[in-house]
C-alpha cells in the first residue's frame, strides 16, 4: 500500500490528472492511504448482485470480508468518486439479476459504470466450465453479445445520467470495427484506451485478443472517433458533472 502510495503522490505532484484506481478489495487502510496520497476515484465492479452466483465465482479474499456492495459505501465515505459495474452474459446470469443490478446502479448512484461483455478465458475455472454454478433455466440466461451489452449500457444511462460510463475494450474486442462507436452512440461517454508498452501487454490477457485491442488503440485515431461521431473532447481531469438539468441526451467524452 505505501509503495503505491508514493506513485499516486508522485502523478499528482507532476501532474494535474485525475488518479483512478481499480484494485479489488481492499482493506480500509490501504483504501484511506490511497485517498491521502491523492487518488481520486475507484473502479469497483460487483460483476453480479446476484449473492449465490458471485460465490460461485468469487473465492472469498483475505482483505475484505463484506460484500462488493459494503466496501463501495466505505470507498464513499473515504471521499473517492465511486464506479462499479457488471458482465453483462457471465454463466449462470438471469434476467433478473441483471434488472436487479441496473436497479443497484441508480440505488448506489454511481459515479461511473463499467459494462462489458463476459468473454471466457480458456485458461480459467469458469472458462473451463469447472465452476459449481447455482442451477438457471437456459431459457433464462443473459446473453454476452455485444448487442445485449449496448441495452444494459443505454439502461445504464437511462437510470445514471450523470455517470461516467466508458466505451470498454472488452466491447472493441467483441467488436473490434464498430465496438466503442456504438459503445458512444448508446450512452457512453469515456474512451479508455490502453497504452500498455508492448513487452507488457501479453502478461495482462484477462481475455482472449485484448492485446490486439491495445495494439489498434496505439495506432487508431481515437480523436477522429471522436469527432466523426459529432461529439466534443471534455477538457479536464473529467469529474461527474452534476447538472441542475438531469437527463442530457449528450455528454463530452472523456
Amino acid at each position: 500500500a505505501d509503495w503505491l502510495a508514493e506513485i499516486i503522490a508522485e502523478i499528482k505532484q507532476r501532474t494535474s490528472l485525475a488518479v483512478t484506481l481499480s484494485l479489488g478489495e481492499r482493506a480500509e487502510t490501504d483504501l484511506a492511504c490511497w485517498r491521502r496520497a491523492g487518488a481520486d476515484r475507484y473502479l469497483l465492479r460487483w460483476e453480479t448482485s446476484d449473492t449465490d452466483l458471485y460465490r460461485a465465482i468469487h473465492p472469498p479474499g483475505p482483505s475484505w470480508t463484506g460484500t462488493r456492495i459494503e466496501l463501495l459505501a466505505v470507498l464513499r465515505r473515504l471521499g473517492y468518486e465511486v464506479g462499479g459495474g457488471v458482465m453483462v452474459g457471465l454463466p449462470g446470469q438471469t434476467w433478473t439479476s441483471l434488472a436487479r443490478d441496473i436497479a443497484l446502479f441508480a440505488e448506489l448512484d454511481l459515479d461511473m459504470i463499467g459494462l462489458g461483455p463476459y468473454i471466457p478465458h480458456p485458461d480459467t475455472p469458469l472458462g473451463r466450465g469447472q465452476v459449481n454454478l447455482p442451477p438457471t433455466d437456459p431459457a433464462d440466461q443473459v446473453p454476452g453479445t455485444d448487442t445485449m451489452t449496448y441495452k444494459v449500457l443505454a439502461l445504464a444511462r437511462i437510470v445514471c445520467p450523470e455517470a461516467n460510463i466508458p466505451a470498454t475494450t472488452a466491447l472493441a474486442t467483441v467488436d473490434p470495427n464498430h465496438g466503442r462507436a456504438l459503445a458512444l452512440q448508446r450512452g457512453a461517454n469515456v474512451i479508455m484506451p490502453d497504452f500498455t508498452p508492448e513487452p507488457y501487454r501479453s502478461q495482462y490477457q484477462i481475455y482472449p485478443g485484448k492485446s490486439s485491442t491495445a495494439k489498434a488503440d496505439a495506432g487508431q485515431g481515437i480523436e477522429r472517433l471522436i469527432r466523426q461521431l459529432g461529439r466534443t473532447i471534455g477538457i479536464g481531469p473529467g469529474g461527474r458533472q452534476r447538472r441542475p438539468q438531469a437527463r442530457v441526451q449528450r455528454h463530452p467524452v472523456e
